[in-house]
């Protein structure tokens, strides 16, 4: 299976490539006044808005950083309705990917309830990666302002 890699600081994640629709440069994001932690705004993808989450900003509390390997990676995420719309995940170093078994990854050992898009872990020459559940990703609060 082939998988995306990105970072959140100094960690290493990867999301299904079968999530995703494509990736694109870091570009301008409208900002919304008063929107939840982690919502970066919306952008302009071939004529329609799309909402665009900010990874660093949702789980570690800063933005990401504005580099190069900065991307937003669109993802199909699930409305709620039975179907799936367009969500720009803002990642940092999304540069790479990798193909691995799913049966290579191995539970991480930890769980978390705040954190239920974090799945198992793989190691390769680097360290671990760990899976990331695109469905999963979003709290409650913040895919209820999305997704409907």
């Amino acid at each position: 299976m082939l998988f995306l890699l990105f970072q959140l600081g100094a960690d290493r994640y990867a999301l299904e490539a079968a999530t995703v629709a494509e990736i694109v440069p870091l570009i301008d994001i409208k900002r919304i006044p008063l929107a939840p932690a982690g919502v970066a705004g919306i952008f302009n993808y071939r004529g329609v808005p799309v909402p665009a989450i900010d990874l660093c900003e949702l789980t570690q509390g800063r933005p990401a950083a504005q580099s190069r390997s900065t991307r937003i990676v669109l993802v199909h995420y699930p409305d709620g309705r039975g179907s799936t719309r367009l969500l720009g995940l803002v990642a940092e170093k999304a540069t790479e990917t990798m193909r691995r078994d799913p049966a290579e990854f191995a539970p991480a050992g930890i769980s978390s309830e705040t954190e239920p898009y974090l799945g198992p872990v793989v190691s390769d020459g680097r360290g671990l990666v760990q899976w990331v559940d695109a469905t999963k990703l979003l709290p409650a609060g913040v895919r209820d302002v999305l997704v409907n």
